[in-house]
C-alpha cells in the first residue's frame, strides 16, 4: 500500500526511461525510473541515519523539480509524512501551519533555508535539510547522500497510514491540515490514470504537482517546464516553447494561467494531442484558443476538482454542443461534464455555513436536488478527503450519509437532465438583494464570451451590482447590454483584476473589494 511502490513500480518494467526532466540552464536533466529508484534511496538512507522514521513529519519547501520528487519518494520509503504549505502565506501562516502539527525536519532550498531568518517556527525543527550544492549553516546538504548505500527497503503501510499533508484554509480563515493517506493517493491514481487516459511512454509538460506522481505510477515521462511555477500566468514563455519543440511533448497538464501566457505568442502547439487544464475556472474560449493551436484530433479537456476532491468532473471541449456554448453566454453557469466514474455527487439546498446531517441514505436521496435545481455540490469516493487533521474544518465541510463520509465542496451548481455538472460559483459568493437572486460567476462566465475580456469579476458593492473588466477596447455599454438579464448598475474598467497567488487565475474578491473601499 506504501506510495512508494506504486510510485517506483516502473523500475522493473522501463527502467532507463525517463520519469522526469528538467531543464536547468539550457540543459536537459532527465532522470530514468532506476536513477529515481537509486537517488531516492540514498536521501532516504540520509534522513534515516539522521533518525527520521516511520510516522514523523518532513516539512519540504522544495519547488516542482528533480529533487522534489527525489525527496518525495525518499519520504515515502521511510514512512515519513510529506508536509507543504505555502510559504508565500507569511510567517504568520507557517507558524500556525507549524502549530497545528509540529514537524520533525525541515527539507528546503538554500532561498527556503533564510526563512529561518525570519521564522521561529522554522528555527524550532530539529533536523533541517538542505537541497542544493551551496553548504546552509546548521543544515546537512541532500548531496551528502550520494555517498551511502541506498536505503532499498519501504516500510509498509497500510490504507488509513499519512502520506501527504497539505494546508488549506477554512471559512474562519484559519489553516487546516488536509491529510491523503496511502489508500487515498492511490485511489486518487486509480482515478486520475483513467480520466486522463494515461499511457507508459508518453510524455507530459505538467506544471500539477499531484499529476506528476499519477505520471510516475504509470509510465509517463513528465517534463517540468522551465521557469517560476509558483506564478504560471508570468512564467517566460520562449524556453518553455523550446523545450515543447525539443521534447515532444504528447500531452500538457497545467492551469489555466499558464495556457493563457503560452498562448500569447500565437505560436502552435504541435505536437500536443492532449490537454487537461484546471486548478481554476476553464471558459470556453481558452478551449477554442487551444483547440485552434493544436492538430485537429488534439483533444482538450477541463477538468474540475479541489484539494479535497481531484478530479469530480471534466468535459472535453469536442463534446459541448453549439446549444451549450450558448447557455454558457447566457448566464446558465460554466459546464463541467460528467462526474468522473470514482465519485458520487449530489446536489443539496444551499445550507452553506451550516452544518449537515447525519443523514439516512433515504434521507439523504429525498433532499438531493432534481436535475436544473441550483444548489450546493457535495461528493464523496475513496479519492476523497474524508476528513481533516484533528477534525478541525470537519463541521463545515463534512456529514454523514449511513457510514459513508460526504464532502461539501462550497461551490453552487447543478446537473441537467443528462446528468452533466454546471458550476455556478461559490455558495457565499451569491448576490441576494430586491433584484433577485444573481450568481457571479455565471455572469463572470457570460462576460468571457467577449474576446476582449480578459479577466472580469462581478460583486455587489454597497448595493450595487457592478461588473469588473480587465482587457482593451471594451466596448462597457455593449457589454450591459448583452448582459442585460444580470441587472447590472454599472460596467467599469480596470486595469488589472486582483488574483490568486498559486494559479494566478481565480479572482482574489478581499483585494478586489479593498480597492473598491478605497475607490470614492
Amino acid at each position: 500500500m506504501n506510495t512508494a511502490s506504486l510510485l517506483l513500480g516502473q523500475v522493473s518494467v522501463r527502467p532507463d526511461a525517463p520519469a522526469l526532466i528538467e531543464t536547468i540552464g539550457g540543459r536537459d536533466q532527465v532522470l530514468t525510473f532506476a536513477d529515481l529508484d537509486e537517488q531516492s534511496g540514498r536521501v532516504a538512507a540520509l534522513l534515516h541515519q539522521k533518525g527520521l522514521h516511520s510516522g514523523q513529519t518532513a516539512l519540504v519547501f522544495v519547488p516542482m523539480s528533480l529533487d522534489l520528487y527525489i525527496v518525495l519518494v525518499a519520504l515515502f520509503r521511510l514512512g515519513v509524512v510529506a508536509m507543504f504549505l505555502d510559504p508565500s502565506a507569511g510567517t504568520a501562516h507557517i507558524r500556525a501551519c507549524c502549530a497545528l502539527h509540529a514537524p520533525d525536519a525541515f527539507i528546503g532550498t538554500v532561498k527556503a533555508h533564510l526563512l529561518r531568518l525570519v521564522s521561529p517556527a522554522l528555527r524550532r525543527i530539529p533536523l533541517k535539510i538542505s537541497v542544493g550544492g551551496v553548504p546552509v549553516p546548521g543544515a546537512t546538504r541532500q548531496t551528502d547522500s550520494g555517498r551511502r548505500t541506498p536505503f532499498t527497503m519501504i516500510v509498509p503501510a497500510v490504507e488509513n497510514t499519512p502520506a501527504l499533508m497539505t494546508f488549506t484554509s477554512g471559512s474562519t480563515g484559519q489553516p487546516k491540515a488536509a491529510v491523503r493517506t496511502h489508500g487515498l493517493l492511490a485511489a486518487q491514481h486509480r482515478s486520475l490514470a483513467a480520466s486522463l487516459h494515461l499511457q507508459p511512454g508518453e510524455i507530459d509538460l505538467t506544471t500539477l504537482p499531484i499529476f506528476a506522481l499519477a505520471n510516475l505510477a504509470s509510465g509517463v515521462t513528465s517534463v517540468i517546464p522551465t521557469g517560476d511555477l509558483r506564478r504560471p500566468g508570468a512564467v517566460n514563455v520562449p524556453p518553455i516553447r523550446a523545450q515543447i519543440l525539443r521534447l515532444r511533448p504528447t500531452r500538457a497538464a497545467a492551469s489555466p494561467a499558464f495556457f493563457e501566457r503560452l498562448l500569447e505568442s500565437g505560436e502552435p502547439l504541435p505536437s500536443l494531442r492532449h490537454i487537461y487544464t484546471g486548478g481554476a475556472p476553464v471558459f470556453p474560449g481558452l478551449l477554442d484558443s487551444l483547440t485552434m493551436a493544436t492538430e485537429p484530433e488534439a483533444e482538450i479537456v477541463a477538468v474540475y476538482g479541489s484539494t479535497e476532491a481531484e478530479p469530480i468532473a471534466h468535459i472535453a471541449r469536442a463534446e459541448m454542443s453549439d446549444n451549450d456554448i450558448s447557455a454558457m453566454g447566457s448566464g446558465k453557469g460554466l459546464l463541467a461534464g460528467l462526474p468522473v466514474p470514482d465519485i458520487a455527487l449530489g446536489i443539496l439546498p444551499d445550507a452553506w455555513g451550516t452544518p449537515l446531517g447525519p443523514f439516512t441514505p433515504d434521507a439523504f436521496d429525498d433532499l438531493c436536488l432534481p436535475a436544473d435545481q441550483p444548489g450546493e455540490i457535495v461528493v464523496s469516493g475513496d479519492h476523497v478527503l474524508p476528513g481533516y487533521l484533528n477534525g478541525q474544518g470537519d463541521a463545515e465541510t463534512k456529514f454523514r450519509v449511513g457510514n459513508t463520509i460526504w464532502h461539501r465542496t462550497g461551490d453552487e451548481g447543478y446537473l441537467d437532465d443528462t446528468g452533466r455538472l454546471w458550476l455556478l460559483g461559490r455558495c457565499g459568493a451569491r448576490i441576494e438583494d430586491d433584484r433577485g437572486i444573481l450568481y457571479p460567476f455565471a455572469v463572470e462566465c457570460a462576460a468571457r464570451r467577449d474576446p476582449a475580456v480578459r479577466r472580469v469579476a462581478v460583486v455587489s458593492h454597497k448595493n450595487r451590482r457592478l461588473l469588473l473588466v480587465e482587457g482593451g477596447n471594451i466596448d462597457t455599454n455593449a457589454l450591459r447590454t448583452a448582459l442585460h438579464w444580470a441587472i447590472l448598475d454599472e460596467v467599469r474598467v480596470w486595469d488589472t483584476l486582483p488574483v490568486d497567488k498559486r494559479h494566478n487565475a481565480k479572482i482574489d474578491y478581499p483585494a478586489l473589494h479593498h480597492r473598491l473601499d478605497r475607490e470614492r
